[in-house]
């Protein structure tokens, strides 16, 4: 997706480590009408599937969730990274580790927003490692429910996670797919 991929050159930022920031338009402060152009991306790569829900997992996930939602007029639901005490009855629960955070949460959906009728579509803001993705997997296959894909904003193809999902036979499309980065330098996959 080209708009996406000129406003990663345009606002984005490489830190130590591997952290690309882009926060000034994609996970803190979020440009709304970039965010419906990602919508509707998503819409045009999936809208062959019978998605019945969306899923992803809190926080960074839920703005692009909420517009890709909005395309296909469908319920968003995401996994909560804390048990409290709105969540109530029987709920999946999986271990996911967090790439930026360095933590490792229990992440946990209430059994009441998805059953073996759901046709799922995950969505993330960001594919590194996987392990968020995993987690959501994990969660949809306890439901009994089907998985038509994965739709992620970001994608850091030098890292281990996409060929990971796919490596499950899960479809995976990516807005924009890092193939390396550095310096302030970011250089896309074609």
């Amino acid at each position: 997706m080209d708009l996406l991929k000129q406003r990663i050159l345009k606002d984005g930022h490489v830190k130590p480590g591997n952290v690309l920031k882009v926060d000034s338009f994609l996970n803190h402060q979020i440009d709304v009408a970039l965010m419906d152009a990602i919508g509707a991306e998503f819409k045009r790569l999936y809208g062959d599937a019978p998605i019945t829900k969306i899923l992803t997992i809190e926080a960074s996930g839920i703005a692009v969730a909420c517009m890709v939602a909005q395309h296909f007029n469908v319920p968003v639901v995401f996994a909560k990274k804390t048990q409290s005490i709105n969540l109530d009855g029987e709920s999946y629960t999986t271990k996911v580790e967090s790439f930026t955070h360095r933590r490792t949460y229990d992440v946990i959906l209430s059994k009441k927003f998805l059953n073996k009728e759901d046709h799922v579509l995950l969505i993330d803001d960001f594919l590194a490692n996987g392990c968020a993705l995993l987690g959501l997997v994990d969660i949809v296959k306890n439901a009994g429910a089907t998985i038509e894909g994965a739709g992620i904003v970001i994608e850091k193809g030098f890292q281990e996670g996409g060929a990971k999902i796919r490596g499950q036979g899960i479809r995976v499309e990516s807005l924009a797919i890092i193939k390396s980065m550095g310096d302030n330098v970011v250089e896309f996959q074609e």
